[in-house]
């Protein structure tokens, strides 16, 4: 199954892709956010649109496509968790996951216009594997485990200020949290539709330029042990998200450095699960 939600930031209608259909799902569900998650709602929302296959309103092919989810309680990221992506970074490859924070206030949709900081010179792309928590996760103690608390995949792009990521002091957050920075979607994709979450290519283009090339199957920690882990050191709470970290080819990784600059389009595709684009613009 594909949630999707549709309009206007801040006011989206939840909706499911089925076929080349988007369908209104607001007579089931409020938001896809973590209330209905916890609740099971995913296996529910499917069994009540099946019943109404024929009778579900259409929403609008041309509007605004919102994130996938309702604004997540925190999002958990995974850094260097491809090898070839650290050995590029100038960075040794983790003997465990890196995690760091960044803001739920950076989801937006997969269409949206994403912001170059005020001061910026380093804004960089990252492609990643995004996954959704469906279930309360604590302390998992196995790949099977971190299984049954998905919700769905989707496609991330963990975009970063480098300056203020590695060159201002501190943590990584600074670089990570700026507004616009975790375009998202543009569906949600159920794990019955993904076969192996270890075989997905994963793209990124800027100017129509490949930039990003790889494959989750060259991970370090794979997503299930991703989860595992994250399990032991905080609390996964329904409708998180967790950015599985990005292949090689960022600009902080090209030689020149190639960060992105005002008017540059970029867009991005993970194997089954859509494609996004994006222009960078000036802060307001």
């Amino acid at each position: 199954m594909r949630l999707v939600r549709v309009g206007a930031a801040g006011a989206e209608t939840p909706g499911l892709l089925r076929g080349s259909d988007l369908v209104d799902a607001s007579g089931f569900v409020r938001d896809f956010d973590g209330d209905f998650f916890s609740s099971g709602g995913v296996v529910a929302l499917e069994a009540w649109a099946d019943e109404r296959a024929s009778s579900l309103p259409l929403l609008s092919s041309v509007a605004r496509i919102g994130p996938p989810i309702a604004r997540p309680g925190k999002v958990v990221c995974i850094g260097l968790n491809y090898s070839d992506h650290a050995e590029e970074s100038g960075m040794a490859v983790p003997t465990e996951p890196v995690v760091f924070m960044k803001g739920p206030d950076t989801v937006i949709g997969p269409y949206d216009d994403v912001h170059i900081p005020r001061n910026s010179t380093k804004t960089d792309y990252e492609v990643e594997l995004g996954v959704v928590i469906g279930s309360t996760a604590r302390y998992l103690d196995s790949h099977d485990e971190a299984a049954a608390v998905l919700a769905g995949y989707c496609v991330s792009h963990d975009v970063s200020e480098r300056e203020f990521q590695l060159e201002r002091g501190g943590q990584w957050d600074k670089g990570k949290s700026c507004e616009t920075f975790n375009p998202l979607g543009p569906w949600l994709v159920t794990p019955d539709e993904v076969a192996d979450p270890q075989a997905l290519e994963l793209t990124l283009d800027v100017n129509g330029e490949p930039r990003q090339r790889g494959t989750t199957a060259t991970m370090i920690f794979s997503v299930l042990e991703v989860v595992r882990y994250v399990s032991q050191f905080m609390v996964l709470e329904p409708g998180d998200l967790l950015n599985t970290g990005t292949p090689p080819g960022v600009g902080m990784g090209r030689t020149p450095t190639a960060y992105l600059r005002v008017g540059d389009v970029v867009d991005l595709s993970v194997t089954g699960l859509g494609q996004q684009r994006q222009r960078f613009v000036p802060a307001p």
